[in-house]
């Protein structure tokens, strides 16, 4: 009985990468590759070259240098006696501070003013419309400009708040001073136990998620609802506020204090900043408006009605049945508002506000002359910062696609 056997499997040959169609595409995106990379390193070459031939090196060493310049808002220890790299530092955790500030308000601004503007309510729709027109046909930099001028010029000033006849007080039961020169809030001062009161807030933070993803799991499952809102808001303050109070309030607060001509002892959050972050938000929030508009149209109105029929009130249908799916929608143009937001920050320098693109970018180089590596550096963390933010929201996206069973 004779018996089938396969033919003999033939070999790898290097005609099959020019040949075989299961890799040409492959040799020809590493034949591409290879020949960019060559481009780049002999334009970078010739960049080096020309500049030995002028003098100049290409070193990074001037990082190890004193700056020589103070920088007014900072959230970590500096002075003029620090390095090129601290101000460096500074620039950037100031980038990344109005940045991750402008997101999370222009998200929410967006969402609101995006969802309102779909109202049946004739007043709210056309108000919604004249904010999204407003912010997004006039340049940023204007909205920076105005915010920063209004804040400058109809705030009172220190002085105003001297004395039995002043003209202005503090807010907030005497703790919050809104001032020409910036708003003072209390500054915490960390005790004893002050890690492990925020310990516990983080770990209420982890609960809340934990406690929403099991919601969000039995809601599907048992079509159950249960009370997210008034849950997290318990895991949100309950737990701090018992640590608080029996680990012996190991977290106070400092007010601020009008001490000669300016408050002290508390936090200043310069008009720089402040101008900066509100001119943004509003800016990028009229921008994701129209996305969350547009990601709402495109789910079908069957999927509301049919979600009325079901008994839902059009809060939870929204919630519940609208958005989920037009997430798959708005998520991806949300994340180029995202990118702009934070290359948008690099404006800051209209008003005074240090961030990276003033430190680094514009104070270093002028002082050091290294504007080809100082250049670099700013355009890789712009672009390390894209690329982070572009992947977090990516994993995002692809949580809440739709996956079919």
């Amino acid at each position: 009985m004779a018996t089938i056997t396969d033919p003999p499997s033939e070999g790898f040959r290097l005609s099959q990468l020019i040949y075989d169609t299961r890799y040409r595409s492959l040799t020809i995106q590493v034949v591409a590759s290879i020949f960019i990379m060559l481009g780049i390193a002999f334009l970078f070459m010739n960049v080096v070259t020309n500049l030995q031939a002028l003098g100049k090196d290409f070193d990074f060493g001037f990082l190890g240098n004193r700056a020589g310049y103070d920088i007014n808002q900072r959230l970590i220890e500096y002075s003029n006696n620090s390095t090129h790299g601290r101000a460096a530092m500074v620039g950037i955790l100031n980038t990344l501070l109005v940045a991750f500030l402008g997101c999370i308000v222009a998200t929410v601004l967006g969402i609101f003013a995006g969802v309102m503007r779909l109202s049946k309510n004739w007043l709210v729709a056309k108000l919604m419309a004249v904010y999204v027109e407003g912010f997004r046909n006039i340049p940023l930099l204007l909205w920076i400009l105005v915010i920063f001028a209004v804040m400058t010029e109809s705030a009172p000033q220190p002085r105003d708040f001297r004395g039995e006849d002043a003209s202005a007080s503090m807010i907030l039961f005497d703790s919050v001073a809104v001032t020409n020169r910036g708003i003072f809030v209390p500054a915490p001062i960390w005790g004893p136990n002050s890690g492990i009161l925020v310990a516990v807030f983080l770990l209420s933070l982890v609960a809340i998620w934990a406690f929403r993803r099991y919601a969000h799991k039995r809601q599907e499952e048992t079509g159950e609802i249960l009370p997210v809102f008034w849950i997290s808001l318990g895991l949100f303050f309950v737990p701090s506020i018992l640590a608080y109070f029996v680990l012996g309030q190991p977290v106070s607060l400092r007010y601020p204090e009008l001490a000669g001509f300016n408050f002290e002892g508390g936090i200043q959050l310069r008009n720089s900043l402040i101008a900066l972050w509100f001119a943004l938000s509003l800016y990028t929030g009229a921008f994701i408006a129209e996305i969350v508009r547009a990601g709402i149209l495109a789910i079908s109105k069957g999927q509301t009605e049919a979600a009325y029929a079901l008994g839902l009130r059009p809060n939870r249908t929204m919630s519940l049945v609208i958005l989920p799916q037009a997430l798959r929608v708005i998520i991806p143009p949300l994340i180029s508002q995202y990118l702009n937001l934070t290359k948008n920050s690099s404006l800051a320098i209209a008003v005074g506000y240090m961030d990276v693109r003033s430190t680094l970018g514009g104070i270093t180089i002028n002082q050091t002359g290294r504007e080809l590596e100082g250049m670099l550096l700013l355009g890789c963390f712009y672009l390390a910062t894209s690329l982070i933010i572009s992947g977090a929201m990516n994993v995002y996206n692809n949580s809440v696609k739709l996956k079919e069973r």
